[in-house]
């Protein structure tokens, strides 16, 4: 940590415990993918630093900051439905600090709104500079200084940033920051800059650090890892980096995402395949089975480039499980293309899908393409879609009952009471269990399966 931002911090703690007659409180919302959580824990890490504690109610904060996500339409207008409802609350606290940051606030027309119509809010910042948000609360505190900080200024990484992770089981570590793919309808590129690769020894140190402190599931984050190590001096690849990281001991595991298909290679699945913690289970988002619409979307991959990764994938994995990214409805795309989409999921089984209706995002080139389709036909769709999905997942979790499972318990399910934990191929498995497994792995035969999930009892 920095000179500077040390004399910030302690600047902030001294101001804020004046400020509200003892120690405050802060409650930090996260949207969107886990990047966005990563970045919630560094922001969370930094304030811990000033002195703050935190609460799960915006009611009882002294400092609100929702980290936004830019990737559709809808988790915008939930922050700006979730912003102006703070209005009230600011008129009976005035001296409550209000801040918007990460990925929304990266795009110029969504910051430059924030500032004009909702003037109650103090700061708004964007993901590179997370860093200076001491200095930030410093000027709001010491100057009643609206802040605006965004812009893509930081070439180099900071690796001085606390964190303050949200469990003591898993952990989220970021190998590497922003995108060059520039598919059609992505907005990422723009709001998270160009790639950028965290060195391989701190990559190791933090993650043996996590393993010594008990962690036991590490996930990789990247918005395509398999890019890593791009402008490093080291000559290192991503699976290069899996095989160092594989060599740490202990009982973890370790996962990574995501994956594009343009850059698996076969030496990444034979890494997977000899590694000791690494579970056979990629996240390989497709996003369309019409090499049209691929081609369409800049994804620089065709189906069967596609499904020959999925064939060597199982070829050294016969166990492996796959996840995916899917949009319906890209524009210009025909309900026969589409069918092409479903054909794909048909063959390659998916465990699961996380599925979207196309949402146009200002400043993509496909936000500037026809789109003839109406929404209400996307819908149709979509449905179809996740019948045939169910019909597969259900069929999925059919086949593992009477296998043995080593799970690692998350939570306690607060719907059946049930123990709730997840499999190495990334499957729910509900199993009665005293509170003292949660953060541990347990062996679990499978009894039944209910739908998407799996129900199970512990083999001791």
């Amino acid at each position: 940590m920095n000179e500077d931002m040390t004399v910030y911090i302690s600047s902030v703690r001294e101001l804020m415990h004046t400020r509200v007659g003892g120690v405050p409180l802060a409650y930090v919302r996260t949207y969107g993918c886990q990047q966005n959580v990563a970045d919630g824990e560094k922001i969370k890490g930094l304030l811990s630093e000033m002195g703050f504690e935190f609460t799960g109610s915006d009611q009882e904060a002294d400092l609100i900051i929702f980290n936004t996500c830019a990737v559709r339409e809808h988790a915008e207008d939930r922050v700006f439905g979730n912003v102006g409802a703070l209005k009230n609350l600011k008129r009976r606290k005035p001296d409550l600090i209000v801040g918007v940051c990460g990925c929304m606030t990266e795009q110029r027309q969504v910051a430059e709104r924030l500032q004009k119509t909702f003037p109650f809010v103090n700061m708004v910042f964007g993901t590179h500079v997370l860093h200076r948000l001491p200095e930030m609360l410093h000027r709001i505190l010491s100057d009643s200084q609206r802040v605006m900080l965004l812009g893509h200024e930081e070439k180099a990484i900071r690796e001085d940033i606390p964190i303050r992770r949200d469990g003591r089981s898993r952990a989220w570590v970021t190998a590497m920051y922003g995108c060059d793919n520039f598919c059609s309808y992505c907005i990422v590129p723009y709001v998270r800059g160009r790639e950028k690769s965290r060195r391989p020894d701190d990559i190791f140190s933090e993650c043996r650090s996590l393993v010594e402190s008990g962690y036991k599931e590490i996930t990789l984050l990247g918005q395509n890892v398999n890019s890593y190590g791009k402008g490093l001096d080291e000559q290192v690849n991503f699976a290069k980096l899996l095989t160092r990281l594989d060599g740490i001991d202990g009982d973890f595991r370790l996962r990574f995402m995501t994956s594009h298909p343009k850059d698996a290679s076969e030496e990444l699945f034979d890494v997977m395949a000899a590694g000791k913690h690494i579970p056979h289970h990629i996240h390989l988002p497709f996003q369309s089975g019409n090499d049209r619409v691929l081609g369409e979307m800049n994804r620089k991959y065709d189906r069967e480039k596609y499904l020959s990764l999925i064939a060597y994938a199982r070829k050294v994995m016969p166990d492996v499980t796959f996840t995916s990214d899917v949009i319906v409805g890209f524009p210009g795309e025909t309900y026969e293309e589409f069918q092409d989409t479903l054909s794909l999921i048909k063959e390659v089984e998916f465990i699961n899908l996380f599925t979207f209706i196309y949402s146009p995002r200002p400043g993509t080139k496909a936000a500037g393409m026809p789109d003839p389709i109406p929404h209400e036909e996307k819908t149709r769709w979509f449905a179809e879609l996740l019948k045939v999905q169910e019909g597969i997942a259900v069929y999925n979790c059919k086949k593992l009952v009477g296998s043995q499972q080593r799970v690692l318990v998350e939570d306690r399910d607060q719907k059946t009471g049930l123990l709730s934990g997840r499999t190495a191929g990334s499957l729910v498995v509900l199993f009665p269990g005293e509170d003292s497994l949660v953060g541990e792995f347990a062996d679990v035969e499978v009894t039944d399966a209910k739908g998407w999930s799996l129900r199970g009892q512990q083999v001791h």
